[in-house]
């Protein structure tokens, strides 16, 4: 079965999301506090326009990182795990092949 025509029950979805949700609350909350910590530090014009491009460095990356479409749901659940936003027990309700999917996944 194709990654891409994986079929998701409803408690796989809720898991999904819980999992998705977590690891965005986690990742924002660090780049709070990079932002905060930079914004202590600023001085000079140059200084402001640097923490611009973080931020929009950021958002650019974050867009494209939490992307919810179920056929992209393995592919980014395997990208959190190696970035350590989420961990595979994390995961634990999907059904076993989409757990083995991402496991081989976080292994590439």
């Amino acid at each position: 079965m194709s990654t891409l025509s994986l079929e998701w029950t409803e408690r796989e979805e809720q898991v999904a999301q819980t999992a998705f949700n977590l690891a965005y609350h986690r990742e924002m909350k660090t780049t709070l506090e990079q932002v905060r910590a930079f914004a202590q530090t600023i001085e000079l014009a140059d200084d402001l326009w640097k923490l611009h491009d973080f931020l929009s460095s950021k958002r650019h990356e974050m867009d494209g990182k939490y992307d919810s479409r179920s056929p992209m749901l393995i592919f980014v659940f395997a990208q959190l795990i190696k970035a350590g936003w989420i961990t595979l027990d994390e995961l634990e309700g999907l059904a076993p092949d989409k757990l083995s999917k991402i496991s081989a996944l976080t292994r590439l």
